[in-house]
């Protein structure tokens, strides 16, 4: 049966992807080029996460990165592009398989939580609220799901967005104009409130769809896409589709402000240092 490696097998593949991408990478690029370099099939990469949210080699590739982190290997941005450190660039493969063991040691000297406790804050409330709208996301009646990702559309800059729903439209949920520079692009959208991986057929059958109509087509999902089915959406000779994941989606909304409030708390801290120093 096949299994996901697991974090600490995919930490040299996560530094050897970082390198073969000339040291930096966002979460995407990273997960495409680890899947290529360790040549992991579909049916691999396609195994759901149990918070339906993201695939489990995502989920694992994402604590391969984080304890890469906590070494001082490699660092991300706020915009969440990730970086071999200069410390990183000197580790050899040898330094990289200690990292376990040195998580094991301080965990047992009450240094560290073990792994599966250790999620930083940022990560758990990150989790948290993507889980939260992700579930609201699928129980929406088709409709609103699809009236939803008409206002995404008009947010950013599409006109003309109008929503096909059942009017038979071959299938196709909406279409909208983007509009670049002097350039105009008609784009055919489909969205789909699904739990498990968007199979490449999906994508095929959305392009057939709309054969003869479009030069773009957009497929949005509360879901995950399978490696075969991104490759399917860039195939050389065929009409380009754009991907929104679930994951993408909710970082969407989160910056549109749709349906996603953000509050910022304020931290005091003391400095006892100050009054020792009066």
């Amino acid at each position: 049966m096949a299994t996901v490696p697991t974090p600490d097998k995919l930490l040299w593949p996560t530094m050897n992807a970082l390198k073969a991408l000339g040291g930096s990478a966002s979460n995407e690029e990273l997960l495409e080029k680890v899947i290529e370099l360790e040549h992991l099939p579909d049916d691999i990469t396609s195994i759901m996460h149990s918070d339906n949210r993201q695939t489990r080699l995502n989920y694992n590739l994402a604590w391969a990165r984080t304890n890469l982190k906590k070494l001082g290997a490699v660092d991300n941005s706020t915009r969440g592009v990730w970086v071999i450190t200069p410390k990183g660039e000197h580790c050899t493969q040898n330094d990289i398989a200690q990292i376990p063991k040195i998580r094991r040691i301080k965990a047992q000297e009450g240094k560290q939580l073990p792994q599966h406790e250790a999620l930083q804050e940022e990560d758990i409330l990150e989790q948290n609220w993507k889980d939260t709208l992700l579930g609201k996301l699928r129980a929406m009646d088709p409709s609103a799901f699809e009236r939803l990702a008409q206002r995404i559309l008009r947010e950013t800059g599409f006109t003309k967005v109008e929503v096909l729903g059942k009017s038979g439209d071959g299938g196709l949920d909406g279409v909208g104009v983007l509009q670049i520079n002097l350039l105009s692009f008609r784009v055919y959208f489909q969205c789909k409130r699904y739990s498990s991986s968007v199979s490449s057929s999906a994508i095929r059958d959305f392009r057939g769809a709309m054969a003869g109509r479009s030069d773009k087509g957009l497929f949005i999902t509360t879901a995950t896409f399978t490696g075969d089915a991104k490759k399917e959406a860039t195939r050389d000779g065929a009409v380009p589709i754009d991907l929104i994941d679930g994951d993408r989606l909710c970082s969407l909304l989160k910056d549109l402000k749709l349906g996603v409030q953000i509050e910022l708390v304020e931290h005091i801290i003391v400095q006892e240092g100050y009054f020792e120093s009066v």
